[in-house]
């Protein structure tokens, strides 16, 4: 089989920048994003696309009627392709058996009913979602039990290591590409199929193979070493806030080491997005059911100094407020789980503004990409006492203090004595996210306040007083 057509399931963060970039590389294959969902179809569509990513607009422009298509004619994307990606949402189960834990896999099964229900040929379907281990086993079990006479399939597990922000530099310069499959022939030939693929711009030798079950949970365990390193140097800040003790001195003085190396070791207020927190936990209840607790544990804690980090954080904020909050301005700048997206899935920025609304702050937040009908989203149910401006300047006009959430880079370049002259006085600064310059702050008469070291610029109280 020479692979001329191929379609995707689900046009979101994971489905549309991966086929965007396949079919730059590759105009020789018709690429198909398909989704049920009308309205982001039409945004893909538009010159607006529905995420935000730096690079992405050009590559969509670039091949958009060419050889990259969006739509929602399931059943002609299907029948045509000769292999599909699975690239629908798998979130963390909200009831039933593992809430709060398990993943979520009914999208992925509709998916695989769908395939069965149209496909009139052979095809290579690929898991691209992000799934338990033996999650293709159930795949498999679905389309074989539904299968039309003469018609073969072979479940492939390819699963994506994007970081958002930088999606489509991963994609384009990826580190590896790991594809699984089933040890038999036919698996094996078609894992060649997807490596012939991935070969029209990442070299051969970037490209991992396994068995299935090795790829699957090669995914969940690389954002688990990765979400630990974060966790692991936020533990290390309490320390040092608490002993005088500078964390980035302490990240760089380890990191020097090459058995550790340097990335991931950035102290903050915590980490987000849709992959750390999700698969973590999606480990944790695989560990459950295997019977393996202290594992289980093991994993768990990485996400309880997270959830902590993030609580200590906002009670710091409190305590250095003369421990209260109520009806005081604070500036929220950021609401995006990092900078460049606008994903605000499990974002700190959400944690850190409910607290605060909770003890009856006024919050006035600014983010440079994220909507507002998405803030609002995230904060439905909390207290209505905030805004959303259009600047950072806006946001701060008699605040009492700034957050900083999220790590934009146009926070550093921010005229900070202007700021300090509308503000209320005394005037802080709460930077959990390390990017600021501290010692230029106090010079102008802030307050400033970080992660992981104490400032002398004030009495410290709350998470940064003094043993």
């Amino acid at each position: 089989m020479v692979i001329t057509k191929i379609c995707c399931l689900g046009a979101g963060y994971v489905g549309g920048p991966t086929c965007s970039v396949i079919a730059l590389k590759c105009p020789n294959i018709r690429v198909t994003v398909v989704d049920k969902n009308e309205e982001r179809i039409r945004q893909w569509n538009s010159d607006k696309l529905p995420i935000y990513e730096p690079g992405l607009d050009e590559v969509v422009k670039k091949c958009r009627g060419t050889n990259l298509f969006f739509t929602t004619d399931i059943v002609k994307s299907i029948e045509e392709a000769e292999l599909i990606f699975i690239s629908v949402n798998t979130p963390t189960k909200i009831s039933g058996n593992g809430k709060g834990r398990a993943a979520d896999l009914k999208h992925v099964e509709n998916a695989a009913r769908m395939i069965a229900e149209i496909a009139k040929g052979n095809k290579i379907v690929v898991e691209k979602s992000t799934v338990p281990v033996r999650a293709a086993q159930s795949i498999m079990k679905i389309l074989k039990a539904n299968v039309s006479p003469g018609i073969n399939y072979q479940i492939l597990s390819n699963p994506e290591f994007l970081s958002e922000g930088t999606a489509i530099a991963d994609l384009l310069g990826a580190d590896r590409v790991l594809i699984g499959g089933e040890e038999s022939p036919e698996g094996q030939k078609a894992i060649k199929e997807l490596c012939w693929v991935y070969e029209h711009w990442i070299p051969s030798e970037r490209i991992i193979t396994t068995n299935t079950w090795s790829s699957e949970l090669s995914k969940l365990a690389a954002n688990a070493f990765l979400a630990q390193r974060i966790s692991s140097i936020n533990s290390l800040s309490a320390v040092c806030e608490a002993t005088g003790a500078d964390v980035s001195e302490v990240a760089r003085a380890i990191g020097r080491d090459s058995r550790i190396g340097h990335k991931f070791l950035e102290a903050s207020v915590g980490f987000g997005g849709s992959c750390f927190q999700k698969d973590i936990l999606n480990l944790v209840y695989i560990c459950e059911c295997l019977n393996l607790p202290e594992v289980a544990a093991y994993w768990q804690q990485v996400i309880d100094i997270n959830e902590y980090q993030k609580s200590r954080f906002t009670k710091g904020i409190i305590e250095s407020l003369f421990n209260t909050v109520s009806d005081k301005r604070i500036a929220i700048f950021g609401f995006a789980f990092k900078k460049n997206t606008g994903d605000t899935r499990e974002s700190p920025a959400i944690c850190v503004s409910k607290r605060l609304l909770e003890e009856g702050a006024y919050l006035q937040i600014y983010d440079p990409k994220v909507d507002a009908e998405q803030i609002d989203y995230e904060l439905e149910g909390a207290s209505k006492k905030y805004e959303i401006h259009t600047s950072a300047m806006l946001s701060a006009v008699n605040a009492h203090a700034i957050v900083i959430c999220t790590e934009w880079d146009e926070f550093k370049e921010l005229d900070y004595n202007v700021l300090y002259d509308v503000m209320m006085k005394p005037a802080y600064i709460f930077d959990g996210r390390k990017i600021l310059n501290h010692e230029h702050l106090t010079n102008i008469g802030f307050q400033v306040k970080t992660i992981g070291k104490r400032l002398h610029n004030g009495e410290s109280t709350g998470m940064w007083e003094t043993c």
